[in-house]
């Protein structure tokens, strides 16, 4: 069994900074599970484009307000407590925190910990440890 808190993440190699966002991530590639696993804050005023063209994410937004822009329709969902969204399409998309925004990110196939969006939005797709 796994059993790992925030604490335990914080301030380590697993607590990832990002210009707009900070990914706490909980569950990596080593640890076997096929999937990573991340508490991820957005930060409040910002606007991120992402394009995870070499991953699927699905995201649960447990805090704060925003909304997520598709880039291919224009379309804008709003962002809140509650509401999940899945990028099963590898779609590009714009991110936007009108307050910090804490989502709950399961990434497949499972980061390494070491990525970080590149000037595309893209994460690279990191194959080893």
């Amino acid at each position: 069994m796994i059993y790992r808190t925030l604490e335990d993440v914080l301030g380590t190699d697993n607590d990832v900074h990002g210009p707009t966002w900070n990914s706490r991530r909980l569950l990596l590639r080593k640890d076997g599970m096929g999937f990573t696993f991340a508490d991820t804050v957005i930060k409040a005023g910002t606007e991120t484009y992402i394009w995870y063209a070499n991953h699927l994410e699905s995201v649960y937004c447990i805090d704060g307000v925003g909304e997520i822009e598709t880039v291919e329709d224009g379309k804008v969902y709003p962002l809140r407590a509650g509401v999940m969204y899945a990028l099963d399409k590898h779609d590009k998309h714009y991110l936007r925190a009108t307050s910090d925004l804490r989502m709950m990110c399961v990434f497949n196939p499972p980061l390494t910990g070491r990525e970080v969006h590149d000037e595309n939005g893209v994460y690279p797709l990191i194959e080893e440890d």
